[in-house]
């Protein structure tokens, strides 16, 4: 076979198997990314032949969530009957509950540690003190030298193994059918789904270890084959597979779409009842004294409300990144790092550049983070390195006992006292874009930085402006976490958000840049209008602004801003948190306690991403399940801000969405087990206990309240768009890919119809029925015909 062959082979058994994301930089996104051509239960059945997974959830969460009134006993018995279950719920439920699930017994365990071995010690990226000799060669070539020392694969010589693993792999499959080469790169790639899934990453991304240490799946499998070549193993396992039981699958996924079901009637009944301009009217023809852009991620729903209730406010949601396809150059440590969506190729670079008449200070800013780093790394060294190990640790062990006391006991004054003390770049630098499209000159044109503000305020539907116009991006603190990167901002890679906040801000604010506005796109920013960037807190609800170029007529409405964000914080920590008093500190505990397991929730509950106006969701408790982004229909005649939304925000929360709903039907093999046995390998990964395969996804206790309990609800993501019908058809009809998304049913899609008055659920397949609806609208009963999309 020749080599063009073996590589699509190669890559066609690797669309079984999702991407890993690092630890530092943890994006959630769907690990059955490579089904989503095929429709949702052919997809899921497909996967749970090939990987061995659940793909629905136990029998147990249904019961629990239909006893609680989450899913509406009336839709899912019509849904039974629709497909010819004519019997009570309950004896389906009771079905499903006696299904046995069997356990595949794995035969290539000692393969697998053989692979999770050497992998470990290839793809390290600077946990171990000692090396991996001759990686820069690639993964195979560094096996082949060192091989012959490997006790478990016996007496063998480095002449004795192909020298390429092209070489290897031709051998290996010489008189095999393309069916049967196919069915053992499958088997042999989802044998170990988190390592290879990495592997996959780090070829896809081009990352600097993957450039300087080189490894890809045909080397991977040149590898795992000739070391069950060597062992005596079938390369093809013939483990029995139980015939899949298509009753019950069927009856698993009707449960589903009931539970789903069921939610879309609440949402579309509670959006559909909204005071809108009612409570808004005194207000509209004020300008408020300010408005704050959050994030569309879920946690920002809740402090969303508290914000806008401590005052005349008004805030928008906008993806996080907020629209800036950038790499930031962190001033602490001089790391590069991605900070948009990974769908996205960033164009620009921000680095931090010193303030008028600052340069000093910055300079010893600089040197005191040196300094810190240094003593970082002796430290480091000084407990790693064999001479120094028992003295330096029995020497320190008082003072390092006193700081793990302060941990232990007091973990909320600590974190307080640290804060304090905290001097960030954001005091003395101003963020600066450069392009990296063109390396003659890095400056990035008036004309860009202006297409860039004008395309948030599009997106938003933005009609005029407040004094104060606050962006406000999001991260997470919490201690002793390495999946600390994944409760930072989804659409900044798992980075916070400030740094595109604060960037924003500063072109908004930027003179050349308003003019151009005014003078092209007829967008008139006032003089008066001042652009801050900041940062919300998730753990905390703290929101903290970057301020200091704020002028000293805005001042008293900047305290009061701050005054009132303050009490946000409040009200925001005692729903979130149920506590009447000490709510701050209890956060403040979760951020900074180092045995805790669940600093917060994360996006835990998210179910729906709703494309709409502020006023459509203003004043109602979503309790956190929804992704919230400004759409004003009005003002998108030609349907370009909804195209650009669909295409990128909407595919993100997607991603988001079923990485949770997977992590949580399965959370053994597309989850990551429990925090409380995880062990960090290469900085880059967990395993749980003492090796095994790379953990995917979310842990436990980002997703479970206790056993059979969980937090998060697996539900498929649902859509609300108001906007015209017409406008959502014609974007879907030109871009396959959303269509696909949404016709196999990965997503649900309910127009919000705001010409016609009508909700309308989606489908490939659309079949109309006209309903009559009665409403009490103002005292007066009211009824209108509703056009639906009944869902099959």
């Amino acid at each position: 076979m020749n080599p063009t062959n073996i590589n699509i082979l190669v890559e066609k058994a690797a669309d079984h198997i999702g991407s890993t994301w690092p630890l530092y930089s943890f994006v959630t996104s769907n690990p059955l990314s490579g089904y989503e051509k095929s429709p949702f239960p052919e997809a899921v059945q497909r996967a749970k032949e090939v990987l061995g997974t659940s793909v629905y959830p136990k029998a147990s969460i249904y019961k629990k969530a239909l006893e609680n009134g989450d899913i509406n006993a009336a839709v899912l018995q019509n849904l039974l009957h629709k497909h010819g279950y004519k019997k009570l719920p309950e004896h389906y439920l009771t079905l499903m509950e006696s299904q046995q699930t069997v356990e595949d017994v794995n035969q290539h365990s000692d393969l697998d540690r053989a692979m999770v071995k050497w992998l470990s010690a290839f793809m390290d990226e600077g946990l171990a003190e000692w090396e991996m000799p001759f990686k820069s060669s690639g993964f195979y070539s560094a096996w082949r030298k060192l091989v012959p020392y490997d006790e478990l694969l016996g007496k063998i010589e480095t002449n004795d193994i192909p020298k390429t693993s092209q070489e290897a792999l031709t051998l290996l499959i010489n008189g095999l059918s393309e069916k049967q080469i196919l069915e053992i790169f499958t088997q042999h790639l989802a044998a170990l789904p988190g390592w290879v899934g990495y592997i996959k990453l780090r070829n896809q991304n081009k990352t600097a270890w993957q450039k300087q240490y080189p490894i890809d799946l045909q080397q991977y499998l040149a590898v795992r084959l000739w070391t069950a070549k060597q062992l005596g193993l079938e390369l093809h396992s013939s483990k029995n597979q139980t015939q899949p039981d298509p009753e019950m699958a069927e009856l698993q996924y009707l449960w589903l779409k009931a539970w789903e079901k069921s939610w879309q009637l609440e949402l579309v009944h509670t959006l559909g009842n909204t005071p809108k301009e009612i409570e808004l009217k005194e207000k509209k023809t004020t300008v408020p004294d300010a408005q704050l852009v959050f994030c569309i991620d879920t946690r920002s729903e809740l402090i969303r409300r508290h914000v806008e209730s401590k005052g005349f406010y008004e805030t928008f949601g906008y993806a996080g990144f907020f629209g800036i396809a950038m790499d930031y150059e962190n001033a602490q440590n001089g790391i590069t790092q991605k900070s948009c969506p990974p769908i996205l190729d960033s164009s620009y670079t921000v680095k931090e550049v010193a303030q008028a008449n600052k340069e000093v200070e910055k300079q010893k800013l600089d040197r005191k983070n040196e300094v810190s780093q240094f003593w970082n790394y002796f430290l480091k060294r000084m407990k790693n390195m064999l001479p120094s190990t028992f003295g330096f640790v029995e020497g320190s062990g008082f003072y390092y006992g006193l700081h793990l006391m302060a941990r232990t006991i007091s973990p909320a004054s600590l974190y307080r006292f640290s804060s304090s003390r905290k001097t960030s770049h954001e005091s003395v630098c101003d963020p600066q874009l450069q392009s990296t499209q063109n390396t003659n000159d890095l400056n990035v044109p008036i004309a860009e930085q202006a297409a860039i503000v004008k395309s948030g305020f599009d997106l938003m539907g933005w009609q005029n402006f407040a004094p104060l116009v606050v962006f406000v991006g999001h991260g997470s603190h919490s201690a002793n976490n390495p999946f600390g990167s994944s409760l930072d901002c989804g659409a900044c890679a798992a980075s916070p958000g400030r740094h595109n906040a604060r960037m924003l801000a500063t072109m908004a604010n930027n003179t050349e840049v308003r003019k151009l506005l005014a003078t092209q796109f007829d967008i008139k920013i006032p003089e008066a209008t001042v652009f801050l960037g900041a940062e919300h807190n998730t753990t905390t609800d703290e929101i903290e602004l970057f301020d200091k170029h704020i002028p000293s007529s805005h001042q008293k409405l900047l305290d009061n801003l701050k005054s009132n964000l303050e009490k946000a914080q409040i009200t925001a920590t005692q729903e979130r948190l149920g506590a009447l008093g000490n709510s701050v500190s209890m956060a403040q505990v979760n951020a900074s306690n180092w045995g805790e397991t669940r600093p917060e929730w994360g996006l835990a509950k998210n179910a729906s991403f709703v494309i709409a106006p502020r006023k459509t969701t203003q004043h109602i408790d979503l309790d956190g399940r929804c992704f919230l982004h400004s759409y004003d229909w009005k003002g998108d005649t030609d349907g370009n801000a909804l195209e650009a939304i669909m295409q990128g925000p909407m595919v993100v929360t997607q991603w988001i969405n079923n990485h949770y709903y997977f992590s949580t039907v399965d959370n053994e093999k597309f989850g990551a087990g429990t925090k409380t046995t995880h062990n960090i390998t290469g900085k880059f990964g967990v395993v749980q206990g003492n090796g095994g395969d790379l953990q995917t996804g979310l842990p436990w206790e980002s997703l479970y309240n206790a056993d059979n309990q969980p937090y998060h609800s697996p539900l498929r993501l649902t859509v609300v768009i108001q906007a015209p019908k017409e406008r959502v058809n014609a974007i879907l009809s030109k871009h396959e890919g959303l269509r696909s998304l949404v016709a196999n049913e990965w997503i649900y899609l309910i127009i919000m119809d705001p010409e016609k008055g009508k909700s309308i659920n989606w489908l490939d397949q659309q079949v109309l029925e006209i309903k009559e609806e009665e409403q009490f609208i103002n005292g007066f009963l009211k009824k209108n015909l509703k056009e639906e999309l009944t869902i099959a």
